[in-house]
């Protein structure tokens, strides 16, 4: 069953958030996945980089494309593996929120120390809300959120 099934109750925002999610192993998936979500970038968005004000208003499509491009040049730049493993979504074919962490912040994601890192950025089709209590944006993000936006 998939987690989008019309036929689960609906769910808000920090259930999906706090949810099962599915991890993008290989750079190929993830090429597909970006392929995918730039098709529905026109389906009302949410652009959210945690540590900044959470957006009142859905991305515009272009701008879901522009970050989408942006952020996998980020992410293929600064997490230097032959794998990625840092995106996460509730559904990979047909996802309502993804998690991306900043390879510069990962922490640990998993948990084992008590308090797992939250993601650097959240891309939701559900009005996001804080998630932002362990991790204020450092200013190299913030400067690069801001560009990206034309903040």
């Amino acid at each position: 069953m998939s987690s989008n099934d019309p036929s689960v109750a609906p769910q808000g925002f920090h259930d999906v958030y706090h949810g099962r999610t599915v991890g993008i192993l290989r750079w190929p998936q993830l090429d597909e996945f970006w392929d995918r979500l730039k098709n529905r970038a026109g389906d009302g968005w949410y652009l959210y980089a945690v540590g900044e004000a959470v957006p009142s208003a859905p991305a515009g499509g272009d701008e879901v494309v522009r970050f989408i491009d942006e952020i996998d040049a980020l992410l293929r730049r600064e997490h230097e593996h032959d794998y990625c493993g840092i995106v996460y979504a509730d559904d990979l074919e047909t996802p309502r929120l993804i998690k991306i962490f900043d390879p510069n912040h990962l922490g640990s994601s998993c948990g084992s120390s008590g308090q797992p890192t939250p993601p650097g950025w959240v891309v939701s089709l559900l009005p996001p809300e804080d998630v932002s209590d362990a991790m204020p944006l450092a200013n190299n993000r913030r400067r690069w959120w801001q560009r990206l936006l034309g903040g």
